[in-house]
């Protein structure tokens, strides 16, 4: 369970191979630890998408080690925020527990040029939920 100081975030998309990856990556190095965070996927593939895997790179956010996870029960009950992108009626609902849908083009087969702009605005919806949580962004 988080504790109460420190809110809690799962990401959830179909394959957890890109942009629940890029979100909760993100959110890791922007909250600078001041979040507990968490990915998963429906029906999760069996690597990081290695174009999604650059352009974070590019970014300055090293997620090559990662590895898609399933989505569970539990990892839903223990978040704050839950934010779907594209996994339909998969997740979960438990009362108490924010659900936010962020509509984001998949970048499933596509190359790093047609993952960049998707990269960039989930960094700018990730920068603008700490804003909502209260928590300032690090540079």
């Amino acid at each position: 369970m988080s504790s109460p100081a420190v809110p809690s975030v799962l990401f959830v998309c179909v394959h957890n191979a890109g942009r629940s990856q890029m979100a909760a990556a993100f959110l890791a190095h922007l909250g600078h630890g001041r979040v507990e965070v968490r990915s998963a996927g429906s029906a999760p593939a069996d690597t990081v998408n290695p174009a999604v895997v650059e352009a974070m790179a590019e970014a300055g956010i090293d997620i090559s080690a990662e590895v898609p996870k399933v989505l569970t029960v539990e990892a839903v009950q223990a978040s704050d925020v839950v934010i779907t992108m594209g996994c339909g009626d998969a997740c979960p609902y438990f009362p108490g527990t924010r659900y936010l849908d962020w509509t984001l083009d998949d970048p499933a087969g596509r190359g790093v040029d047609a993952v960049r702009p998707i990269r960039d605005r989930i960094e700018q919806r990730i920068r603008h939920l700490l804003t909502e949580l209260g928590i300032e962004p690090t540079a």
